[in-house]
C-alpha cells in the first residue's frame, strides 16, 4: 500500500479549526500569529480565539485586542494585559487566585476596572466613594461581584452600567439605612439577577424595590435573612412583593428566613404554619422549616424564630439557620453549615447532619445547651453498650467557641464520630479542650485530632509539649 503525505495547510479550514481548538488557547494562538502566513493570520482571528482567551503564562499579548470579547488569567497578568490597549469588544473578566491585597492595589486606581470570581471567602469591595466614572463601562454585560453593603448594590444599578443582563452580587455587610438617593430607573436590559448575603438584612423594602424595577427578569436567586420585622415572610409575601412584577421569570431560586421576635406572635411558630403560605408560589417544589434560636432583641439576648422558607433542590453553598426541626432533605451543595437552637443537639440529630449534609466541610455549632442523652446507644447480642459512630468524610473546619463542651466531645470521640480531614478547631476555652482529651492522653479522642494543623481559642494557651504527640499535624 502506498502511503501519502498530507500537510496541515492542505486540509480545509473546518477541519482545522476542530483540530485547533482542541490545543492550548493563546499558545496557538501566538504561534499563528508568528507563523507569517496569511490564511493562519486569519484562522487566528476565528470564533475560537476572539471569544475567550484563557491566559495563565504569557510574554506578549497578541494583536487581536478589538475581537476580544472575555479574558480568563491570573492577576499577576492583569495590569499588562488591562492596560496594554483598549478592548472595544470586552464584555467579561475572569480572574483566577484573586487576592485581597491585590484587589486593594487596583480598586484604588482609576484606571483600573476588573470583576473578580465571586466567593463568600473573598474580600468585599466598596463604590461608596469611587465617582460613576471610576467602575463604569458602556458596554459590559456580565458581572460577579462581593461588595461591602447593600448600597453599594444600589450604586452598581444607577446607570454606570447600561448594558448589564446579568448581576450576580454577595453583600458582607448589611447597612441599616442610608440617605443617599439612588437612581430608580427601570433595569429593563436586566435579564438575571443574584443577591446573597450570609449576614442579616434589615431592608426589606428597600430590596423589594430594587427587584420591582426589573420587570424583564428572566432567572432570580435570592439567599437572604431578614431582622426586625414582625411579619414572617411566606409565600403570600413573595408573590405579592416579588413575583407579580415579573412577568418574564422563568427560574426563581431562593432561600429566605425571617427572624421574628416571640412577643410579635401570638402563638408558637410551625413549619406546618408557614408552608401553608406555599401554596400561593406558582413553584411546587418549596419547603420550609422554623427554628427558635437566641438573638440580640432590645439590646439584650432573646429568644427568636427563624422561619425559612426554600426552593428544592437547594442549590446554595452555605446554609445557616438549620435547628433541631429541619426537613428530611439532602443538602447536596451545601459544604459550609451553621447549626443554632435552644435545645440541645443530640447524636441523632448529627446522625441527620451527616446524611443530609454529604459533602459538608465547615461546620459551626451554636448552642450552649449541654447534651441530655448518651449519644445514641445501641446494645450488641451480649448486651454491650455501643454507640453508632457517625462519619464526616469531607468536614475539615469545626467551629464550637459558641458551644457547650460536649459538642467538643461529640465531634472528637472516636467511638462517636469520625472526622478523618480535620484540620482546624476553634473553640472558646483550651481548658475544655483539655478535659475532654483527658490533658491530650486520651486514646478515644487521638484519632480525630490526628491531622488537625490549627487550633483557636478565645481563652487559654496550649504549651507545645502537650501537642507535640496528640497533634502532630501541627509542627509539620
Amino acid at each position: 500500500m502506498n502511503r501519502s503525505t498530507v500537510h496541515l495547510l492542505d486540509l480545509p479550514d473546518e477541519i482545522l479549526l476542530i483540530i485547533l481548538k482542541k490545543l492550548n488557547n493563546i499558545d496557538l494562538l501566538c504561534s499563528l500569529l508568528d507563523s507569517n502566513n496569511g490564511r493562519l493570520n486569519i484562522l487566528a482571528q476565528e470564533y475560537i480565539f476572539r471569544n475567550i482567551l484563557k491566559f495563565v503564562s504569557i510574554d506578549n499579548l497578541p494583536r487581536i485586542h478589538h475581537n476580544v470579547k472575555c479574558f480568563t488569567y491570573e492577576p499577576n497578568f492583569m495590569e499588562r494585559i488591562l492596560l496594554a490597549t483598549d478592548y472595544s469588544n470586552l464584555t467579561e473578566l475572569a480572574i483566577f487566585h484573586f487576592r485581597k491585597d491585590i484587589a486593594l492595589n487596583y480598586f484604588t486606581k482609576p484606571s483600573v476596572v476588573f470583576y473578580p470570581y465571586i466567593s463568600l471567602y473573598y474580600p468585599p469591595l466598596s463604590l461608596f466613594n469611587l465617582p460613576s466614572t471610576t467602575f463604569s463601562s458602556p458596554i459590559l454585560t456580565h458581572l460577579y461581584m462581593n461588595v461591602e453593603k447593600f448600597a453599594d448594590c444600589l450604586y452598581l444599578l444607577d446607570g454606570r452600567l447600561r448594558k448589564l443582563t446579568t448581576l450576580c452580587v454577595i453583600v458582607h455587610h448589611m447597612d441599616t439605612f442610608s440617605e443617599t438617593v439612588h437612581n430608580m430607573d427601570k433595569l429593563l436590559n436586566l435579564k438575571c439577577f443574584s443577591l446573597k448575603s450570609f449576614y442579616p438584612f434589615q431592608q426589606y423594602d428597600k430590596i423589594i424595590l430594587l427587584l420591582r424595577r426589573m420587570s424583564n427578569l428572566e432567572k432570580l436567586t435570592l439567599n437572604l435573612s431578614i431582622q426586625d420585622r414582625n411579619r414572617v415572610i411566606g409565600g403570600t409575601h413573595v408573590q405579592h412583593d416579588i413575583l407579580n412584577y415579573m412577568s418574564q421569570l422563568c427560574s426563581f431560586t431562593f432561600y429566605i428566613c425571617t427572624y421574628v421576635d416571640l412577643v410579635a406572635v401570638p402563638y408558637k411558630l410551625s413549619s406546618e404554619d408557614i408552608q401553608l403560605t406555599l401554596a400561593n408560589i406558582g413553584q411546587q417544589h418549596i419547603s420550609s422549616m422554623v427554628n427558635y434560636v437566641t438573638g440580640i432583641v432590645n439590646y439584650a439576648f432573646e429568644v427568636r424564630a427563624a422561619c425559612s422558607i426554600f426552593s428544592l433542590p437547594f442549590e446554595f453553598d452555605y446554609l445557616r439557620d438549620i435547628g433541631n426541626n429541619f426537613p428530611n432533605i439532602v443538602f447536596s451543595y451545601v459544604t459550609y453549615l451553621l447549626i443554632e437552637d435552644i435545645t440541645p443537639f443530640e447524636h441523632e440529630f448529627f446522625m441527620r447532619i451527616a446524611r443530609s449534609f454529604p459533602l459538608l466541610k465547615h461546620l459551626c455549632i451554636w448552642n450552649k445547651k449541654s447534651q441530655e442523652l448518651d449519644g445514641l446507644i445501641t446494645f450488641s447480642p451480649d448486651n454491650c453498650r455501643l454507640h453508632s459512630i457517625i462519619e464526616y468524610p469531607h468536614l475539615t473546619i469545626l467551629d464550637v467557641k459558641w458551644a457547650h463542651k460536649d459538642y467538643i466531645e461529640q465531634f472528637l470521640n472516636g467511638t462517636k464520630t469520625f472526622v478523618p480531614c480535620l484540620t482546624q478547631f476553634e473553640v472558646s476555652y483550651i481548658d475544655d479542650l483539655k478535659a475532654v482529651t483527658k490533658n491530650f492522653t486520651r486514646e478515644e479522642t487521638r484519632r480525630n485530632c490526628a491531622k488537625v494543623e490549627k487550633i483557636t481559642a478565645i481563652q487559654g494557651v496550649i504549651h507545645s509539649k502537650d501537642l507535640c504527640l496528640y497533634f502532630p499535624s501541627l509542627y509539620k
